[in-house]
């Protein structure tokens, strides 16, 4: 029998589960997203390795008391109103309140995808423990700073319409056009994309798909 995540009066079947890590791979590019969430095409650059690592050293699974605060690592999250689920890198409880820390590789700058993540673990706090949680933060290893996100209403709703977006693509499982842009220079998916290829030579490497 397929698993369902219920809620009131909504019910989630598994495949129809967003993970929270999709939506910033569709925020950054549709058919990223599509290669990774639905071909299930992962291939490893620099950049993936490194945020691989990066994320490991913080995904411990038990939480700590540092200065005071509690600090929980690899804490699962889900929304059974959003059908949502995924894991938070980090969560501090400054005064009892969450506060999430996304961790990242490279240096300190503003990536819009980065903020709708965050933003979604922070409705996935909010339906889980009851509490208000008005912002979090990116933490960027290489330069080893913070950026804060506020989680206003304009960003939480754009989450929520970025979920519905992303299941519509999983559902229907087809991959949008490629960007084709200065986004696909460091993507490690380059080689299975083909931004750059014609749509005839693309299909025929990939075996006459979309």
């Amino acid at each position: 029998m397929t698993d369902i995540l219920e809620h009131e009066e909504v019910f989630w079947a598994q495949e129809e589960l967003v993970p929270i890590s999709a939506l910033q791979h569709y925020v950054y590019c549709p058919r990223q997203c599509a290669l990774i969430h639905v071909e299930q095409i992962w291939e490893e650059n620099i950049y993936t390795l490194r945020g691989r690592r990066a994320h490991e050293r913080v995904e411990t699974p038990e939480g700590i008391v540092r200065e005071g605060i509690r600090v929980e690592y690899a804490l699962p999250l889900w929304s059974r109103r959003l059908g949502l689920v995924g894991r938070a890198d980090v969560v501090e409880f400054p005064d009892g309140v969450p506060y999430p820390v996304e961790h990242k590789v490279g240096p300190r700058r503003a990536r819009h995808a980065d903020e709708v993540q965050l933003c979604a673990q922070a409705l996935c706090l909010e339906e889980m423990l009851g509490v208000g949680v008005p912002k979090g933060a990116l933490f960027y290893r290489a330069s080893r700073r913070r950026r804060e996100v506020a989680f206003t209403p304009e960003l939480r709703a754009e989450v929520e319409q970025v979920v519905q977006e992303v299941r519509d693509l999983l559902q229907r499982m087809s991959l949008p056009p490629p960007v084709a842009d200065t986004r696909c220079r460091d993507c490690s998916l380059i080689g299975s994309c083909l931004p750059f290829v014609p749509k005839t030579l693309a299909d025929l490497r990939q075996g006459g798909g979309t």
